[in-house]
């Protein structure tokens, strides 16, 4: 009836002839009995004569094709129309798998429909409408239906991925009572197989996953405290979690393991053990289920969120611990097994396994980035914050097992503070007290600890693996080499521009190298066996630490050098010192001088080793006394004036030149150098004879000269001696008398 009036109203402009579905049918079986007789006719009349018969079968040959064509065309539709009306019974009766399955045949007429080329129907169209407006309704039902099965109450969306967020979030899977099943199947697997087969299964587990990795998997990874519990209702099952004080301070991977295990038990129970499609009669292999295609989706991500999160912070972080890590292993390799038999995992061992087996390795990585990253944060923390080294200053050094010792593991944890000038080389030779003695002086705290790090971390390198030894012992040498290269750039504009710190790292560099000269002899016994051809030393790296030191502080020389030049350099050349205005400049160039001098004095002071201060400050107030007298000998007239003046400013800088030297902070202990002035300055003497020749008349010149053998002679020479008595005395047969003494 109904039908029959449809297809009428769709086929009436295709085949005005057609009456019915049953007309239809026995239309089909005419033209049937039509192509029987028209192949019958054809090969009668081939045969009897070809010639005559090219054109007729020609016109036969077309007219077969068209009938052909059109009888499979009505095939077709008549398929999608019985695909269509199975379905729609389907799908009253709840037969979900059934139902997508006629869809998806209704689909394939329709798609065979569409490939005939050359062959345009008007109803097609309305045909595709009538598919796609029966899958959605089909979508929809099973949508609806999915979100009874599993129901997410999740907080509201601020509080994004949090422990609070956690604690209120709920998974409600609908479980069924057993009589329902046997009827009809569990409404899980028709539910999610009837997706499967409209290929949209992908699309809902994708979401599906999302959301268990942020509301589910990885809080419970991230946050220790996150405890899951169920409950089982008649017809549902409640996921739920609760934050309660975990019973340790760190991950226990095992832990973490057997939460994350009981949330896939009850996904594997209540949704996800069903197989992809139908079984089919002839094939018994193993069909692949909705755990293995969740387990893909997610697995990756959820693996490296347990590496990151979990095993990452139970790698242990001293050789004495990784003996207990096998657990940590074992319940790696089981919490696999688990997955595997719940079909979540397929295939052999993951990266996740794979990382907890090498924990070795892991272990010294982590250890070497622990060491690098505590230096470097040592390197660029504030170097003036100081400690004072003695020669007998106790850098702990910790105590080495017996070369003859055997097992290494067994270390003696007990650490003998040993003075700086009796490094222990053996534990029985002791070396003279001052062979390796470093003098008094401040170092940064920050280098302190870096040494004592290095020591530490190659204690730690001779009671480990071999592998892991090594890699210690070369984190240690880069510890250095990252000094060496981090250090002068990442302070460069302090150590440039602040004196007191160039002091600081030039004895930080000094006190490194001193320690380098005897670092991997200690520990030679243990690292020579491994590391080839006895490599286990540091001593390579002593002299470039040496000349690091030297060269930022002789670049500091050069800047105060310059500075006290520059301060000479307004002195007005010393000439014509009557003038008031002269003198002032020339007086307050001096005074600018040695005020300089004292506050370096001060920076300085009980930072360098004594003998260090002493040749700086005395190389320092040498260029200022060399550059006044170059420029008084270059002055070619000297009043009577003049001369008291310039000898009064000589003064000023022979008295209080050698206050500048107070290397020590108590006072009385700083009058022993700076009587010895003379040994740290070059030019004092040279000074102090021009002082005199700016006093003395003639007589007195040619004394102190004394043919070339008294002590004028050892500071000057002839001719400068010549141009000052040219500049102080007039041009007279006495001055000249003793010109011609001096040669």
């Amino acid at each position: 009836g109904e039908v029959c009036n449809m297809i009428n109203k769709k086929y009436n402009e295709f085949l005005p002839s057609m009456q019915s579905a049953e007309d239809l049918v026995s239309q089909v079986d005419g033209l049937s009995s039509n192509i029987d007789l028209l192949k019958a006719g054809i090969e009668n009349e081939v045969q009897r004569d070809l010639n005559v018969a090219v054109a007729e079968f020609t016109e036969l040959k077309q007219q077969l094709e068209r009938d052909t064509l059109v009888l499979s065309i009505l095939k077709k539709l008549q398929e999608f129309d019985t695909a269509i009306k199975e379905y729609n019974t389907a799908l009253l009766e709840k037969k979900y798998v059934a139902a997508a399955q006629q869809l998806e045949k209704a689909r394939s007429s329709l798609n065979m429909l569409e490939s005939r080329k050359g062959f345009e129907l008007k109803i097609l169209k309305a045909l595709g409408t009538e598919l796609t407006v029966q899958t959605q309704n089909m979508l929809y039902h099973l949508g609806e239906e999915w979100q009874k099965l599993a129901v997410w109450k999740l907080p509201p969306s601020k509080e994004s991925s949090s422990l609070e967020s956690a604690v209120h979030s709920e998974l409600h899977l609908r479980t069924v009572p057993s009589k329902e099943e046997e009827i009809a199947g569990p409404p899980v697997a028709s539910v999610l197989q009837a997706f499967a087969v409209l290929g949209e299964l992908h699309t809902k587990l994708k979401i599906f996953g999302q959301l268990l990795l942020k509301y589910v998997l990885k809080p419970l990874i991230s946050y220790p405290s996150l405890q899951p519990f169920t409950e089982e209702q008649s017809d549902v099952f409640i996921l739920r979690f609760k934050s309660e004080e975990p019973n340790l301070d760190h991950f226990s991977p095992m832990e973490v393991f057997d939460k994350i295990k009981l949330i896939f038990e009850v996904l594997h129970k209540y949704l996800l053990n069903v197989p992809l499609e139908q079984p089919a009669e002839d094939k018994k292999e193993c069909r692949p289920t909705l755990a293995e295609l969740l387990g893909d989706m997610i697995w990756e991500e959820l693996s490296d969120c347990l590496i990151q999160n979990c095993l990452v912070n139970s790698i242990p972080t001293n050789s004495s611990k990784l003996e207990q890590y096998i657990e940590v292993i074992k319940s790696t390799e089981e919490f696999e097994k688990a997955l595997k038999n719940m079909q979540f995992l397929k295939g052999d061992t993951t990266d996740l396994l794979k990382y907890a087996r090498n924990v070795n390795s892991h272990f010294a990585n982590k250890k070497c980035q622990d060491v690098i990253v505590a230096a470097r944060n040592l390197m660029t923390s504030e170097i003036h914050n100081t400690v004072k080294i003695t020669p007998d200053s106790c850098v702990t050094l910790p105590r080495l097992p017996d070369p003859g010792a055997g097992d290494h593991l067994k270390m003696q944890k007990t650490s003998k503070l040993l003075p700086n000038d009796m490094v222990n080389l053996e534990n029985e030779t002791k070396l003279s007290q001052y062979t390796f003695s470093l003098p008094t002086c401040r170092i940064s705290s920050s280098v302190e600890k870096l040494m004592e790090l290095a020591y530490q971390t190659l204690l730690e390198a001779t009671a480990s693996t071999d592998q892991c030894c090594i890699q210690l012992f070369y984190s240690v040498r880069n510890i250095f080499q990252l000094f060496y290269d981090v250090v002068p750039t990442y302070h460069k504009e302090n150590l440039q521009k602040l004196p007191q710190l160039a002091a600081i790292h030039h004895n930080n560099c000094m006190y490194i190298a001193h320690h380098l000269l005897t670092l991997g002899h200690q520990f030679r016994y243990r690292l020579t066996n491994i590391l080839c051809d006895g490599a286990a030393t540091f001593v390579d790296l002593v002299p470039g630490f040496r000349r690091l030191g030297m060269e930022c502080f002789l670049a500091q020389m050069r800047v105060q050098k310059g500075e006290i030049l520059e301060r000479l350099s307004s002195a007005r050349n010393f000439s014509n010192m009557d003038d008031e205005e002269n003198y002032c400049a020339a007086n307050r160039a001096i005074r600018q001088v040695l005020h300089q001098l004292k506050r370096l004095g001060k920076v300085w002071q009980d930072v360098l080793p004594v003998n260090i201060y002493c040749k700086a400050m005395g190389t320092l107030l040498n260029t200022a006394l060399t550059e006044v007298v170059t420029r008084i000998a270059a002055l070619e007239d000297i009043s009577a004036e003049d001369a008291d003046r310039l000898y009064s400013l000589c003064r000023t800088m022979v008295e209080e030149g050698p206050q500048v030297f107070t290397p020590l902070p108590e006072d009385d202990k700083n009058k022993k150098y700076q009587e010895e002035v003379p040994v740290y300055v070059q030019k004092w003497m040279t000074f102090k004879e021009l002082m005199i020749i700016l006093q003395a008349n003639l007589q007195e010149i040619v004394d102190q000269w004394a043919d070339g053998k008294g002590p004028l002679a050892a500071e000057f020479s002839a001719a400068e001696v010549k141009s000052l008595i040219r500049a102080l005395f007039q041009n007279t047969e006495r001055r000249a008398a003793a010109l011609a003494k001096i040669k």
